[in-house]
């Protein structure tokens, strides 16, 4: 979306923390989308920006912004808090192994024999990063 917007577009957004990881990103995202003629609403906060905007939007930004960023990460500490308990009791043991420990080891083959990543990625139907992951494991 962010490539595509142009002069005159009207950016509808829910709430910031759809829009932005923190606030450094809301606020760069917000500056570059006024700054080419876009219109940003949070309908949420009830928010307008247009590049005409007045000091206390740009405070209301600033602020809803870091409130959304501080929740944003007292969620995922507490969700790792709760993933470490499931640990803990033996309930979460995360996705399992797309490939079996034969196909790693021929696929660690593959690659030590000189065949594109891509490929090998490609023949066994995963992505190449899942290739990367399975040659950093030292096990196979």
């Amino acid at each position: 979306m962010l490539k595509h917007v142009r002069k005159g577009d009207i950016v509808f957004v829910h709430s910031m923390d759809r829009l932005e990881r923190n606030l450094d990103d809301l606020r760069r995202i917000v500056k570059d989308l006024t700054g080419r003629g876009v219109r940003v609403e949070f309908v949420k906060e009830a928010l307008v920006f247009t590049g005409d905007d007045s000091p206390m939007a740009t405070l209301l930004l600033n602020m809803l912004g870091a409130v959304a960023e501080f929740e944003r990460s007292l969620i995922k500490e507490r969700q790792k808090e709760r993933i470490a308990l499931a640990k803990a009791r033996g309930v979460y043991t995360g996705r399992k192994p797309t490939l079996s420990p034969e196909q790693v080891a021929e696929l660690k083959e593959r690659v030590r024999l000189g065949i594109p990543k891509a490929r090998v990625a490609r023949e066994f139907n995963i992505t190449r990063e899942t290739v990367y992951q399975y040659l950093r494991t030292t096990h196979s």
